[in-house]
């Protein structure tokens, strides 16, 4: 065989062994441009889905376009709102700084009226005690005659009570002393009782 021959041979070998890698590269291109249709078919079919979805979101952003348009104006005004309100605050403070004022006032007034009350009270009282002083007096003079005779002893009010009250008990015991009277004789004017 001729070197030329062989060469040829070589040479045809290696045109079969590059015929036979074509084929298997474009079998496999095939394969791949084929799952390339496919993603490409599925993406065309999102998309055909997501067109609506995407025509509803730009009419919602249409149609909020003029509410955002309108939230400027409504910060302002509720800001206004606000100021209205504390300046409101402010009337109502002074308002009840006001009424603390009236009735700090009526508070005193009604004290000016109890004390003139009770300066009447008192000087009715007095003209009273005057008018009964003199038998009062004699009492109080035979009851003090017969406290010197006899040992002093002191009575609760509540006992006194109780033993008036037991009106048929007393009538059958002896009475073992005299009874007393007291008189109430103000030591200081109703003006000063007041103001404690």
């Amino acid at each position: 065989m001729s070197p030329i021959q062989i060469a040829l041979l070589l040479l045809a070998v290696a045109g079969v062994w590059a015929v036979i890698e074509l084929a298997l590269t474009l079998r496999k291109t095939r394969t791949v441009v084929d799952s390339l249709d496919k993603t490409v078919s599925d993406l065309n079919n999102t998309l055909a889905e997501a067109q609506p979805v995407v025509a509803k979101l730009d009419g919602a952003v249409d149609e909020l376009t003029p509410a955002l348009a309108q939230v400027e104006p409504l910060l302002k005004s509720s800001k206004t709102a606000v100021d209205a309100l504390t300046s409101n605050l402010v009337e109502v403070e002074a308002v009840v700084r006001d009424i603390s004022q009236v009735t700090g006032s009526v508070a005193e007034a009604s004290n000016a009226v109890s004390s003139v009350t009770d300066s009447a009270a008192g000087a009715v009282q007095k003209l009273f005690n005057k008018v009964k002083a003199p038998a009062a007096d004699t009492d109080r003079k035979l009851a003090a005659a017969a406290e010197a005779k006899q040992p002093t002893e002191r009575v609760l009010i509540g006992e006194a009570e109780d033993e008036a009250a037991d009106g048929a008990d007393t009538a059958q015991k002896p009475a073992a002393k005299p009874a007393q009277y007291y008189t109430y004789t103000p030591a200081e004017t109703s003006e000063e009782s007041c103001d404690e």
